[in-house]
Parts: C-alpha cells; sequence; structure tokens
C-alpha cells in the first residue's frame, strides 16, 4: 500500500466452526490484503478472534440432536463485541440458521454468508440463473442459500436431504477417518471424489454454476481443477467484504 490507510472498522470472528474454518478465512485475508498492496505487518487489519470450538453442531442442533447454539453464538459474539469488534464474521454456513435468533441480542451486525453470496454472484455471474448449492443437511433443511438466492430472482438447485448425494456430501464433510473435518487441509481422495460427482449431479439438473456452501467444502473444492461447473467460494467472497468494511471502503 502506498499510503497508510486508516483501518476505520474491527472485525471480531467466531471461528472453530470447525477448527479450519476460521484458518481459511484468515489466509484469505491476509492473501487479498497482500493483493490490494499490504507488504508489511501494519497495513493488515487488526481483527479480534474466538476459537469457539465448543460450540454444539450446528447440523445436530438444527435437528433438535444436540443443544440449541443460540446462547453459545450470543455469549461469544457478545465477548468480541465487548472487546471492541464492530461487526461480526462467523465462517460457518450452518450456523447462520441462528442469525435470526442472536443479531436482535447484539448491538454490532452479523455479516450474512447468503445474502452477500447470492449478491456476490447476481453481480459478477449475471448470465447464470440456476445456481447449484452443496452444504450440509443443517443449511440445506433451513433453505438458507434458497431463500436468498430466490430473494434476487435466482434458482436453487441442491440436493434432496436424505438423498444418496446429500448423505455422500454430509461423509465428505463429516466422515471420522477421511471427512474433511477430520482430514483437515489433507483431503483425502474419497472427499474429492464426493465433490467432482455431486457437482456433477449439479450440472445434470441444470444447475450453472455451484456453492461451496460450507466451509469444509471450500477447502475441498480449492484441490479441485477440471469440474463442469465453476464454483463460488463464500469465505473468499466473506473475506473481501471484511477487508472492505475494515478499511472503510464500504458502510457497515
Amino acid at each position: 500500500m502506498k499510503e497508510q490507510i486508516k483501518q476505520q472498522a474491527i472485525p471480531g470472528i467466531i471461528g472453530g466452526l470447525g477448527p479450519l474454518a476460521h484458518i481459511e478465512l484468515e489466509r484469505h485475508l491476509i492473501a487479498l490484503n497482500q493483493a490490494r498492496g499490504a507488504c508489511c505487518d501494519q497495513e493488515h487489519p487488526v481483527w479480534f478472534l474466538i476459537n469457539a470450538t465448543d460450540i454444539p453442531n450446528r447440523t445436530q442442533s438444527i435437528i433438535g440432536e444436540a443443544e440449541n447454539c443460540t446462547p453459545w453464538l450470543v455469549k461469544y459474539a457478545k465477548i468480541l463485541q465487548t472487546a471492541g469488534a464492530d461487526f461480526l464474521v462467523i465462517p460457518c454456513n450452518t450456523s447462520h440458521a441462528f442469525y435470526d435468533q442472536v443479531q436482535p441480542q447484539l448491538n454490532i451486525p452479523w455479516i450474512h454468508w447468503m445474502q452477500s453470496t447470492s449478491l456476490f454472484i447476481q453481480t459478477h455471474y449475471p448470465e447464470y440463473q440456476n445456481i447449484g448449492v452443496l452444504a450440509t443437511t443443517g443449511t440445506l433443511k433451513t433453505q438458507l442459500y434458497h431463500q436468498s438466492l430466490t430473494a434476487l430472482g435466482l434458482n436453487s438447485i441442491q440436493p434432496s436431504l436424505n438423498s444418496e448425494v446429500q448423505n455422500q456430501i454430509m461423509n465428505a464433510i463429516y466422515h471420522p477417518i477421511w471427512g474433511i473435518k477430520a482430514t483437515g487441509i489433507q483431503v483425502s481422495a474419497q472427499a474429492l471424489e464426493i465433490l467432482v460427482n455431486a457437482t456433477h449431479w449439479l450440472a445434470n439438473q441444470g444447475a450453472e454454476l455451484v456453492i461451496a456452501g460450507c466451509t469444509e467444502l471450500s477447502v475441498g473444492f480449492d484441490y479441485l481443477t477440471d469440474l463442469p461447473l465453476i464454483w463460488v467460494d463464500p469465505m473468499k467472497i466473506m473475506a473481501e467484504i471484511t477487508l472492505d468494511l475494515a478499511w472503510g471502503y464500504c458502510a457497515i
């Protein structure tokens, strides 16, 4: 950066959902800020982070098999708020199922991933109307992406909740041995094969683009190059928005 730009707002990040999610977000924040010209410590924004790995499983919470996540999210968001964060970012798609219960209890805005991703697609890919979504069963059950996409006049295409395609996506994320939550960035061949097959399935259903609607899926898609569809990474989109808000390029 040729001129030192004064930071205008401090992001607060609830990480640990899963343990790789905030690391991927921070990786994008640093890389994208470097692409904007940052070349030393002082040219990167300050942010606050909590690694909140004790928050109950979001999908299990949604279907009633785990404790309600709302009080946990509120607790950690208020810690960040008290520390001085000006806005909240949670790198976990499924956590946004609790957005309507959490946001009214805060004095700072929680930046909504699905709305931001849908607007990005409408702006940058106006030629596409049929948008594929791969996500956890919890995210699909709450129709978070479906609602945000249809609000902008876009069609969402996603696996049925109990379909073989969706069951395999859940395995790619949660399998205790080769799922991405278990392997981290060393994504297994089994998980990658599932992502390729699911993307081909979406293409056969008429999808023109696919959203990696889970932070673990973003990690997996990063390894894939020969896909039938363009894929969009909400993690990278939110990193760009986080930087824009932090530097004051857009209003909170």
